[in-house]
């Protein structure tokens, strides 16, 4: 375990990921010609899907895979739609599909951070419907069901494992420098179309001043920094979650700008900086202002077993990754035990040549 990632809190951003797999039927292999790509105990898999998820994941790329390279992205592509296909037959025989509830609840939960413009333009954008969105959601909650209780609910982390886990990385737990668990509210002059907010955006400097002034006169009167980062932040990447930058060692923060730098520095846990104002160093031009709030600073040294959070960080790293063991085992014991037909994979090697 490196020592940046046992403090480092990622920042939850909601991603629009889009798994695009259609309806799905009982046939024979000639019923649909050649749009069937592979049948899963029984259940379709159309080429065309494969071309949707192909084309939703090549769009943004300014290079796009040709030939040997373009197929095999698609075989990628086809083995994770039957490895989630094989996942829904299972969830049928344990009674754990997703219910319309749990699907419209996730939508929600998905849209929430967005206005309904913004959220539909993203749709349109990725070109997917909200019944293509839904029925995705849907595979993924019962996904996450049928392995929250046939593998995560089973994994068990004993405290002498964690105590051995200790004993044998001790050296992991001496932080080298201190560390700064940092957030901040950012504003800018003009209007960010990435930024999921829309309240009050400027359109100028001086409706940024504005706009971080009356920020900062909430914050005066005890508002909430991480709503308020929520609500107008312009931070695209740390917006969605409060304004958390995670954590920060010492010698990071001294290649910040002064004015932040030298902010932050008196600073005690819980206190936030004036507004500082943002240039860029190359062009000397103004970029926006910002309001830094420090959560915590840990300071250099050894951390003991005895520390809670020590535990929790093992504890937490032991889970991970003997649930992606086991999550690989699973999925290979399903594999084995469903009757998979790709046809796809048929037609590249009977041909000896690459599919048009």
């Amino acid at each position: 375990m490196e020592l940046s990632s046992w403090f480092v809190r990622a920042s939850s951003i909601v991603f629009l990921s889009l798994i695009a797999a259609g309806s799905v039927g009982c046939g024979s292999k000639q019923a649909d010609g050649n749009d069937v790509a592979a049948v899963v105990d029984g259940h379709k898999i159309y080429l065309t899907d494969v071309e949707k998820y192909y084309q939703n994941q090549t769009s943004g790329s300014n290079q796009h895979p040709v030939g040997e390279q373009s197929t095999t992205v698609k075989l990628n592509i086809l083995h994770d739609l039957i490895d989630n296909e094989i996942l829904m037959r299972r969830a049928e025989k344990l009674g754990l599909l997703a219910t319309d509830e749990e699907v419209d609840r996730k939508l929600n939960e998905i849209k929430s951070p967005f206005s309904a413009e913004d959220f539909a333009a993203r749709m349109k954008e990725k070109n997917i419907t909200l019944d293509d969105f839904k029925r995705d959601i849907r595979r993924s909650v019962t996904i996450d069901k049928v392995m929250n209780k046939e593998v995560t609910s089973k994994i068990n982390v004993t405290d002498q494992e964690i105590s051995e886990y200790y004993n044998a990385h001790r050296s992991e737990f001496n932080l080298i420098e201190p560390q700064y668990h940092l957030a901040r509210i950012f504003v800018t002059p003009l209007p960010n179309p990435e930024a999921r907010n829309q309240n009050g955006k400027a359109q100028n400097q001086a409706e940024a001043q504005k706009k971080i002034q009356m920020i900062l006169t909430r914050l005066e009167s005890g508002d909430d920094f991480a709503t308020l980062a929520m609500n107008y932040s312009e931070d695209t990447q740390t917006a969605g979650n409060g304004g958390d930058l995670g954590f920060m060692p010492e010698s990071s923060l001294h290649n910040t700008d002064p004015a932040t730098r030298d902010s932050v520095s008196k600073l005690k846990a819980g206190q936030y900086t004036p507004v500082i104002s943002i240039v860029n160093p190359a062009t000397k031009q103004f970029v926006g202002y910002q309001i830094v709030k420090l959560i915590a600073k840990e300071p250099a040294g050894q951390r003991e077993f005895s520390d809670p959070r020590v535990q929790e960080a093992i504890r937490s790293q032991l889970r991970d990754h003997r649930e992606q063991l086991l999550k690989a085992a699973y999925y290979e014991v399903l594999r084995d035990q469903a009757r998979v037909e790709n046809y796809f994979a048929e037609k590249i090697l009977a041909n000896n040549a690459i599919p048009k």
